[in-house]
């Protein structure tokens, strides 16, 4: 497992290298652990940048808590960015634990502003991501065992289903430290205003019933 974390953890740097730099700004200091109060520090990134002089050890550690799967998704996105964890401020990439139930699924999805390095802890994942209408929206989808990795390019729309008998658990890398989602079934049906029938209708050439329903379904967020 350590030589699996090892990988993903590599491919972030490489992401991060060039891809969270075109985006995220490049850190000009060492660190710059993020705090509310504006009376410590300079403003960088969204956040006040801690006294180095207190910064200690403890501001680059985490622990994530496995995630409630009893829902109807049967999956928990348990996200560690930089609100949560402020250490991770400047620094370009952030973090998610995933927790599947026995046939959990982690619905289609995006992140606006990174790339997504998985790596499957435990268990057995059929991910894939779908690429966009340039490459004719090809589906690249595998199914993952425990210690092996999947990239989700910039932007594209992917999930995570669990195919196996058991829970499984997956760790997230993020090529930003406030990478954003959207899930796909959510933000349509259940944007707040909804987008008129009358648009959804004509995109996915179905009945306005349908339509009416799916509007009226609760849509559940799995991200925490």
């Amino acid at each position: 497992m350590k030589g699996s974390v090892g990988i993903s953890l590599i491919a972030l740097l490489a992401l991060s290298c060039s891809v969270a730099s075109a985006y995220d700004p490049s850190p000009l200091q060492d660190f710059c652990v993020g705090v509310n109060d504006t009376k410590l520090g300079v403003f960088v990134n969204g956040k006040f940048c801690k006294d180095p002089n207190l910064v200690k050890a403890e501001d680059f550690f985490f622990r994530i808590m496995p995630g409630n799967t009893d829902n109807p998704l049967g999956s928990q996105v348990t996200q560690v960015s930089v609100n949560e964890f402020p250490g991770l401020n400047t620094l370009g990439v952030s973090l998610a634990r995933i927790d599947y139930a026995p046939y959990g699924l982690n619905p289609p999805h995006t992140h606006p502003r990174a790339t997504e390095v998985l790596t499957v802890l435990e268990g057995t994942l059929m991910v894939g991501f779908v690429a966009s209408n340039q490459n004719d929206n090809r589906l690249f989808t595998k199914v993952l065992n425990k210690g092996e990795v999947f990239i989700f390019p910039f932007g594209m729309i992917h999930f995570q289903l669990n195919v196996g008998k058991d829970d499984a658990v997956a760790l997230s890398s993020l090529s930003s430290q406030n990478p954003g989602v959207i899930t796909i079934a959510k933000a349509l049906f259940g944007s707040d205003p909804l987008i008129s029938p009358d648009v959804l209708t004509k995109a996915f050439q179905v009945d306005k019933n349908i339509i009416a329903y799916l509007q009226k379904q609760q849509w559940y967020d799995n991200n925490v």
